[in-house]
């Protein structure tokens, strides 16, 4: 696996490159091709927190974890178990005949977890009216909810707003 290891606001130094080549260097094992997959890891520093985002482009998905810890090392491990889990978690998506066609897993390392069948429990129907971003946040906001989908009055194309984790909005637009 190549990987791309970043500081943002801090200085890599060589045991933390190390580091995470180590710990990424056992999601080969769940890799057909370890050798063509770039990992791009990014180091953020904010006060005393340090952030790490893994991002990992595959041939039929994306594999991306991010956590935020006093220590780099301690954040490394967190998003390690977090890819872990998102590969054994999909595991039976992933072995589908679709995917099997792509030869990108090596399903004998994916250990069985309890297969928990997720299922769309309620489905709703809602009218999609012309607004523009400000009043879809109100809106959005009004109803307690993450996100709101609306049609942007100046396109009229659906979008969607968003409350991010850092407390911001997000916008999601259809091309």
């Amino acid at each position: 696996m190549n990987i791309s290891l970043r500081g943002d606001k801090v200085t890599i130094t060589k045991a933390m490159e190390e580091y995470a080549t180590e710990k990424l260097s056992k999601l080969n094992k769940y890799i057909e091709e370890p050798e063509s997959v770039k990992a791009t890891v990014i180091v953020k520093v904010n006060k005393d927190l340090h952030k790490v985002e893994v991002t990992m482009p595959l041939k039929s998905l994306i594999l991306r974890a991010e956590e935020e810890k006093t220590d780099f090392y301690a954040a490394m491990d967190v998003v390690l178990d977090k890819l872990e889990r998102q590969i054994r978690k999909n595991k039976t998506r992933l072995s589908s005949k679709k995917m099997k066609d792509k030869k990108e897993f090596v399903y004998a390392y994916i250990e069985d977890i309890e297969e928990t069948e997720e299922k769309i429990v309620k489905r709703k129907k809602i009218e999609v009216k012309p607004m523009d971003e400000e009043e879809a946040i109100l809106q959005m906001e009004l109803l307690g909810h993450q996100f709101y989908l609306y049609k942007d009055a100046e396109t009229n194309q659906p979008t969607v707003v968003y409350k991010r984790k850092d407390g911001n909005y997000g916008v999601i637009e259809a091309e």
